[in-house]
């Protein structure tokens, strides 16, 4: 199965978009098991079953499929927190969605996610820059989750901002330690993640 979530940015024709998703998947495997800087332009193209004349014609460097999975990823769980935030009201239900979906998406596409998470210091400055704002929007949408908990009396913290980035980091740690032979599921990791995040914010469940 597939590592990566369905890319946000398509352009091209079906076979071509075909090419690049195979290459993004090689490249997800690639950078996981090796790490960006062990990883060459033909190791991802061996591991797409490709040569590496096929990676240059769609991608001038290993950094532009870095950048384009980092693009997806960040793209990818944002959305779901919105959707997932976007089906609740009250500001429990909304946190502990948020937090739910965002444990859950680390664990169920953790090749991908410790790849965008932990190799960003290979992007270009450009493409890192993109790829912080989009980090900031999430960690806003946090910070907006538990503002309002605290505005209506249900949150209780010392300081919002911390306490929304420690609410995320415990979310990126996932696919760090995440294996699928071990213990949890995803979901099981989802719903934990949601009563911590309850808890962290001295909320009755």
């Amino acid at each position: 199965m597939s590592q990566s979530p369905a890319p946000q940015r398509r352009r091209g024709n079906v076979r071509g978009e075909h090419t690049r998703s195979v290459l993004l998947d090689a490249a997800v495997r690639s950078f996981a098991d090796r790490g960006f800087h062990g990883t060459s332009t033909r190791d991802i193209a061996l591991a797409a079953d490709m040569s590496p004349a096929v990676v240059y014609a769609h991608y001038a460097t290993k950094e532009d499929l870095l950048f384009e999975l980092s693009l997806d990823g960040h793209r990818s769980v944002h959305a779901l927190l919105e959707a997932e935030v976007g089906r609740h009201r009250s500001s429990i239900d909304r946190l502990r969605a948020a937090a739910t979906g965002f444990g859950r998406w680390h664990a169920e596409f953790h090749t991908l996610a410790r790849v965008v998470q932990y190799e960003l210091n290979a992007l270009s400055e450009p493409h890192l820059a993109e790829v912080a704002a989009l980090r900031r929007v999430t960690q806003g949408l946090f910070a907006e989750l538990v503002r309002d908990g605290v505005d209506q009396g249900v949150f209780h913290v010392a300081d919002i901002d911390m306490t929304a980035t420690s609410l995320t980091s415990l979310g990126i740690d996932v696919a760090r330690w995440y294996r699928p032979t071990g213990a949890w599921t995803p979901e099981q990791i989802g719903r934990h993640h949601g009563l911590l995040a309850l808890r962290t914010v001295g909320a009755s469940e």
